[in-house]
């Protein structure tokens, strides 16, 4: 195999990997009425101060009428609440409820196992050159395929 071929299925394998993995881990049994993307809502509103719409549907690179869906099912299931500005009735506020800050603590935590075990398989060394990596793949596929 080509050191292309292999850095082609690495690749491949990786990103489905990740997104098959991630899946499996998050649906719990207390978290089992919320799929995978739903918790990448959760997680771009945050548990700080509430966000409005068109900013959360920014950060997740989704138009404002795709993020309304998905918000209709989170809010519906008590994961979201959505309050409409006084000032500008245009804009609408989401913030977590406390079942929704419980899945997001739930995400965060597997993200936080994911990265200690990266890390325990790895030298002091080979640490930063997968940093690098990584990051060299970020830009690449930001400059790439921002426009998309």
């Amino acid at each position: 195999m080509t050191t292309d071929e292999t850095l082609n299925e690495l690749l491949v394998r990786l990103f489905k990997d990740i997104m098959e993995i991630e899946a499996r881990c998050l649906v719990s049994e207390e978290f089992g009425d919320i799929t995978c993307n739903d918790f990448h809502v959760i997680e771009a509103i945050g548990m700080d101060e509430p966000k409005s719409m068109k900013t959360v549907a920014g950060l997740l690179r989704v138009t404002t009428g795709t993020l309304t869906k998905a918000m209709d099912g989170l809010t519906e299931k008590g994961y979201v609440t959505r309050e409409r500005s006084k000032q500008d009735k245009r804009v609408v506020w989401v913030s977590l409820t406390e079942k929704g800050r419980g899945a997001y603590l739930h995400h965060e935590q597997f993200h936080r196992e994911m990265i200690a075990n990266i890390k325990g398989e790895l030298t002091e060394q080979e640490l930063p050159i997968v940093i690098y990596s990584l990051a060299k793949l970020v830009d690449y596929f930001q400059e790439k395929y921002e426009n998309v």
